[in-house]
């Protein structure tokens, strides 16, 4: 089941398969906890967001239909659950936003939280107002081009790509009021 396609499992998993649901879980389990820890910048929330984007992913395997990459797809689930789940808990911490502005000049990307510097500045990107934190950590967190990033927020393109803007421009505002 490993060698086996993302369609072959969904096809599978669909109508009951176990084996090709945990295939498929395996296989994707690590893209969704950093895209919840990269936003929630918590180990257990991120856990936990993992868990409850899998459990819906098992009442709702049925429903993909293919309009779009299952990743992309599954990455819709993942996202929604994590802003759910943060709206519930309101975590918003403001740190500097220098660390945010190297993320956008250098396109850094981080896999684990195990760095402090890279904790450090998923924390400044988790301080930016929604709309734009997401954009940013989908367009620079995720590896995702602009079309991509507005297919999982339920946006237009042109939107992602103003909410990016913004982040830079108040980064920028931020920075030359600090000196």
């Amino acid at each position: 089941m490993a060698d086996d396609s993302d369609e072959t499992l969904i096809v599978r998993a669909s109508g009951g398969c176990r084996e090709s649901f945990r295939a498929l879980l395996a296989r994707h389990y690590d893209r969704i906890y950093r895209l919840a820890w990269r936003w929630t910048g918590s180990r257990t929330l991120a856990e936990d967001i993992t868990q409850d984007v899998c459990m819906k992913l098992g009442t709702v395997i049925r429903s993909y239909r293919g309009d779009a990459a299952f990743t992309t797809w599954l990455h819709r689930i993942a996202y929604t659950t994590t802003v759910d789940q943060m709206r519930l808990n309101q975590r918003t911490v403001a740190t500097d936003p220098s660390m945010m502005m190297r993320l956008i000049d250098e396109g850094d990307t981080y896999e684990s939280d195990s760095d402090d510097e890279a904790q450090s500045l998923w924390t400044a990107v988790r301080s930016l107002p929604p709309q734009q934190r997401d954009a940013v950590l989908l367009v620079y967190g995720e590896d995702m081009n602009h079309a991509e990033a507005a297919r999982v927020m339920g946006c237009s393109e042109k939107t992602v790509s103003w909410h990016v803007h913004e982040a830079k421009k108040k980064l920028k505002v931020l920075l030359e009021a600090v000196g």
